[in-house]
């Protein structure tokens, strides 16, 4: 019995060290996204925002708890969560690089359609708020094409693609949010 104790409370003991070593794993190196925009050449270039939390921060401890409530569609996402859900559904045929809840950005991989293997597309959505809002999101483009060695150059992108994008999203989470209320 004794022995049996011992293997016990050394067993108990690897777990919890073997846990606390799996928690120091984790990365403190903070993620800043950066938001794209239209250089001289019409190409996309990029400047650091301010602040992905707006410019009071984000209180996790008051995630919904403030006067907005109900407006999120749920709980345990810090965004609106039909926008999250409906950009997620939008953007389901493409590979995803990232996706981040709690900061409202999805980010795709690059995606060759298979009708043009000389061009790739990329797309960045940003949710920005917690109402299901037309100004709540903000979708980019991104596209690059083959040249004739083969390396990837960046090219122009039609600029109501991401509008467009935009209202596909906005359209899809209506639907969910209509589809939600009448169940």
């Amino acid at each position: 019995m004794a022995g049996f104790r011992s293997i016990l409370t050394n067993g108990v003991a690897a777990s919890v060290f073997s846990l606390l070593a799996l928690t120091a794993c984790g990365s403190d190196v903070p993620v800043e996204y950066e938001y794209p925009t239209k250089g001289a050449d019409g190409l996309p270039t990029y400047k650091k925002p301010e602040s992905l939390a707006g410019p009071s921060g984000l209180d996790l401890f008051s995630l919904g708890k403030s006067g907005n409530e109900g407006q999120s569609g749920g709980g345990g996402v810090a965004v609106n969560a039909f926008l999250w859900r409906a950009s997620l559904d939008t953007l389901s045929f493409l590979p995803l690089a990232s996706a981040d809840p709690f900061g409202g950005v999805i980010i795709t991989d690059w995606y060759n359609p298979p009708e043009s293997p000389n061009e790739r597309f990329k797309i960045t959505v940003y949710i920005l708020d917690r109402a299901l809002r037309s100004d709540g999101i903000r979708a980019n483009v991104f596209r690059q094409t083959r040249g004739s060695a083969g390396e990837w150059r960046d090219a122009a992108v039609d600029e109501g693609l991401g509008k467009d994008l935009e209202n596909t999203i906005l359209t899809r989470a209506r639907q969910i949010r209509i589809q939600q209320a009448s169940q």
